[in-house]
């Protein structure tokens, strides 16, 4: 009789130890993120006449303003393109955490 105990109780400490390893609560793993660039945060300023201009100050306002807007979309696509990457990680984060909590027999299946 002690024997037939003993058998018992083996596989029944490795179902134990083993449904404990299953379900251990793991880590959570935070999704991916990138830093704006300092030329996107910076605020664009435009040159404004001066209270009574002259051609020569209009023109050079012109200019500056043209130097500023083009400076100005430069940065504006750089932070729309940093958007749009941090989107795309966080995207493919959330396909490989799905992909992980998925079961054995859900990973066999198409």
């Amino acid at each position: 009789m002690p024997k037939t105990r003993g058998l018992l109780s083996v596989p029944l400490a490795i179902m134990l130890l083993t449904i404990g390893c299953a379900h251990s609560p793991q880590e959570p793993v935070r999704p991916p993120r990138l830093e704006m660039p300092a030329a996107a945060r910076q605020v664009c300023h435009l040159e404004r006449l001066p209270l009574f201009p002259t051609n020569e100050d209009a023109d050079n306002t012109l200019i500056a303003r043209g130097v500023a807007i083009i400076t100005c979309d430069g940065a504006r696509d750089l932070a729309v393109q940093t958007h749009d990457a941090e989107h795309a990680l966080e995207d493919e984060w959330l396909r490989l955490q799905a992909e992980r909590r998925k079961t054995w027999w859900q990973k066999l299946l198409p």
